[in-house]
């Protein structure tokens, strides 16, 4: 079993730290790409600090963050679960997890990076700043150099298990699993009903998604099927609707009420 994540906008700032090892990456088979998206992103916030910053699409008082990308190479760098910070991260909060919780975490979790592609909640790595819609100077779209490389690891990542797709929209455009793995593919809709009135709300939808990806951790079981996730889903006491197969995978929305 995978389970896909999305990064977070805001992301902690090691103090220290050793300096960035992307051989020491999960994923080998990206570092390439990591290579020409990194040195792209470091000479851009270096040599025109103040187009890099219309680049990334931050304002005058976020200097700070352009400066922190022309340093990656030198940065501090931590383990990924602790630099990506927000309210999903919070929800899942994997300092928390129990031992055998953060074994499991640790193969059975990924991120989805612009930077990196995808990393383990375990993989050291800086502070950055840099949007999943972000087109770098000479690379061109980010998305675009993922969707040319994502497909080999994460298909390699899922082996013959389930994907259990969590990654937002932006960062869902870097791959789409083909139709050949759909039947082993799910995504979440957390829905919030008030009244009988069903709408998806930012915030319930990240926190929840944190704390049923807390769930399955701690619970253990590996589902194979969207079915089979819907059912151990509904078994910790999560109120499930399975969704009808779709071309990229199959949807199982998760109704919240609180």
């Amino acid at each position: 079993m995978l389970i896909l994540l999305p990064p977070s906008e805001g992301k902690a700032t090691p103090r220290r730290g050793a300096a960035l090892d992307l051989a020491r990456l999960a994923f080998p088979g990206l570092t390439e790409p990591r290579e020409r998206i990194l040195a792209a992103l470091v000479e851009h916030c270096s040599t025109a600090p103040d187009r890099a910053a219309a680049t990334l699409g931050l304002g005058p008082t976020q200097a700070d963050l352009v400066a922190r990308n022309a340093g990656l190479l030198t940065a501090p760098t931590a383990r990924a679960d602790a630099i990506y910070t927000g309210v999903l991260y919070d929800a899942l909060d994997v300092a928390t997890l129990s031992p055998a919780a953060r074994r499991r975490a640790a193969v059975r979790v990924a991120v989805t990076s612009s930077l990196f592609g995808v990393v383990r909640p375990t993989d050291r790595i800086p502070s950055y700043r840099l949007s999943g819609d972000a087109t770098l100077p000479g690379l061109g779209p980010v998305a675009g150099i993922w969707r040319a490389h994502l497909g080999a690891a994460v298909t390699a990542a899922m082996g013959s298990g389930l994907l259990l797709d969590l990654r937002s929209t932006t960062y869902a455009a870097f791959w789409r699993p083909p139709r050949e793995l759909a039947p082993r593919v799910a995504t979440v809709r957390v829905l919030h009903e008030v009244g009988g009135r069903r709408t998806v709300v930012s915030h319930f939808n990240k926190a929840t998604k944190g704390h049923l990806v807390r769930a399955l951790l701690e619970e253990g079981d590996v589902p194979r099927t969207p079915g089979e996730l819907a059912d151990v889903l509904s078994g910790l006491g999560w109120d499930v609707e399975l969704g009808a197969a779709e071309r990229h995978g199959t949807r199982v929305d998760v109704i919240v009420t609180e």
